[in-house]
């Protein structure tokens, strides 16, 4: 049984081993790099991306984030596209070989094909006297000096440096795009980050119901208020103006401070703070979580452009949505 020293050294060596290859790769970010960069921006096509083994996996994962960041892509098995897959490449597609070695025979078999189609092949690969690096138009070097894997034969810091090149090619290509946090919120749209860049306080008051009173209510009216609206608050409002606002907390503090009080004389506005904690209709929903997260409160009176009072967005709302 290996000792608890030597498995921690082996995980701290092998991120050791990939963080020397990841800062070589440095020196390939280069003219031929800046080519791929501006001949994958200008294409009027799609980014087909293909590979075989771990780099058939890794060229999904390039291929998921090229799409969610503005640029159309698929995958293509380096397999199967010479056993009919071959038919999903456009005329104006742009083919993209992942491959360590460059040398693979299915990677022998595929080249030819997709150079006699008249598609640019843009070779990432980590040897540069290579098949596949010798026949493409481009190529993008993603050379490690050694696996990661003590026998340096498991794919490990070759497939690090292909991701990361991946990543930097998606990253340029955003960039050039001028792709925004909006664009990036219509490719996200059910996830809770899509969320936090697209949904609008809008989107959740009117869910709730609106609890108000005026001035003229009793604190009895009040507490039934804000029972039956069940929102832990009421809004002291007169002809749609938010003149203050009465929690459940205002309550509890008035009985602690209080030895008698005649809750059905008394005038709720003797209790209320006079200066809620409001936000506009039309703010995200992440704002509201921000104010709410900064003052210690769970709900925010909710108004329009003229600070008319519409309703009451409660930290449920933020937390149902997956914004916290």
């Amino acid at each position: 049984m290996k000792s608890d020293f030597d498995i921690l050294e082996t995980a701290k060596q092998t991120i050791r081993t990939e963080l020397k290859c990841i800062e070589n790769l440095l020196n390939y970010v280069d003219n031929e790099f800046l080519k791929v960069v501006r001949l994958l921006f200008s294409c009027k096509g799609r980014v087909v991306v293909c590979g075989i083994g771990k780099s058939a996996l890794i060229g999904s994962k390039i291929v998921a984030t090229l799409n969610s960041t503005g640029t159309p892509s698929i995958f293509m098995h380096a397999a199967e596209a010479i056993h009919g897959d071959l038919g999903m490449i456009q005329s104006d597609d742009v083919v993209i070989c992942i491959s360590k070695s460059g040398n693979t025979p299915e990677i022998k078999v595929l080249v030819p094909l997709i150079k006699a189609m008249g598609n640019k092949l843009i070779a990432m690969v980590g040897s540069e006297d290579s098949y596949l690096s010798k026949s493409a138009d481009f190529r993008i070097n993603c050379f490690v000096e050694k696996e990661a894997c003590p026998n340096n034969l498991a794919p490990t810091s070759s497939t690090t440096a292909q991701l990361v090149m991946g990543d930097a090619l998606a990253v340029c290509l955003l960039y050039c795009r001028n792709f925004s946090s909006s664009d990036f919120a219509k490719y996200h749209p059910g996830g809770s980050l899509g969320k936090r860049l697209y949904l609008r306080v809008a989107d959740l008051y009117p869910r709730n119901e609106r609890p108000i009173i005026n001035k003229d209510a009793t604190i009895a009216e009040s507490i039934i208020e804000i029972s039956s609206k069940r929102l832990g608050c009421v809004v002291v409002s007169e002809n749609d103006n938010v003149d203050g606002i009465i929690t459940d907390g205002d309550l509890r503090r008035m009985l602690n401070n209080s030895e008698a009080i005649d809750t059905r004389s008394q005038k709720a506005e003797s209790i209320m703070s006079k200066s809620p904690k409001c936000i506009n209709a039309d703010a995200y929903a992440v704002e509201a979580f921000n104010i709410m997260q900064q003052h210690h409160i769970t709900q925010l009176v909710v108004t329009d452009d003229k600070n008319r009072y519409l309703g009451i967005v409660h930290i449920h709302d933020l937390i149902s949505e997956g914004i916290i």
